[in-house]
């Protein structure tokens, strides 16, 4: 059964296409960044380790409140690695050198990138498509982002 939640159908599809392009991203971030949890070394291998740990950790929390999200709308999520790599805005690490630095800029890219999609994302989804609900849950994963982008930037000085 659809849900009749005040958004017609059409809108609901272009928020979950969207959403969708979202969550392969925030896939591919999750798994980059445990990727250099697993892989980071050097002399601040252990701090380094651990800290990619607490990001990778909130991801996962993003990655699947961005598939409920498009449950919630009526729409079913994106669950095998194909289908993240067909939707993501992102690339696959092709590092050859597993120091923080590489790794961090690396994750940091993504980060940005990602804001910046979801930027360009709040108003049309409120306005043009009438999800304000969207509009508003992207919005609060802006503040999560910035916040995990501005621990590795921290990491660079």
């Amino acid at each position: 059964m659809k849900p009749n939640i005040g958004i017609n159908p059409a809108d609901r599809q272009e928020v979950a296409e969207r959403l969708t392009r979202l969550l392969a991203d925030e896939f591919i971030l999750y798994t980059k960044t445990r990727n250099a949890h697993w892989n980071i070394e050097g002399p601040d291998f252990h701090t380094v380790h651990v800290f990619f740990e607490a990001q990778y950790q909130q991801l996962e929390e993003i990655v699947d409140d961005v598939a409920e999200r498009i449950r919630a709308i009526g729409h079913y999520a994106i669950g095998t690695l194909k289908g993240f790599l067909e939707n993501t805005h992102l690339t696959e690490s092709n590092r050859t050198k597993n120091d923080s630095a590489g790794f961090i800029n690396e994750l940091l890219a993504d980060h940005d990138s990602i804001v910046a999609y979801i930027r360009g994302n709040i108003d049309p989804i409120a306005t043009e498509l009438h999800d304000y609900g969207t509009s508003d849950f992207i919005t609060g994963l802006i503040e999560v982002h910035e916040k995990l982008a501005w621990m590795l930037r921290s990491h660079l000085k």
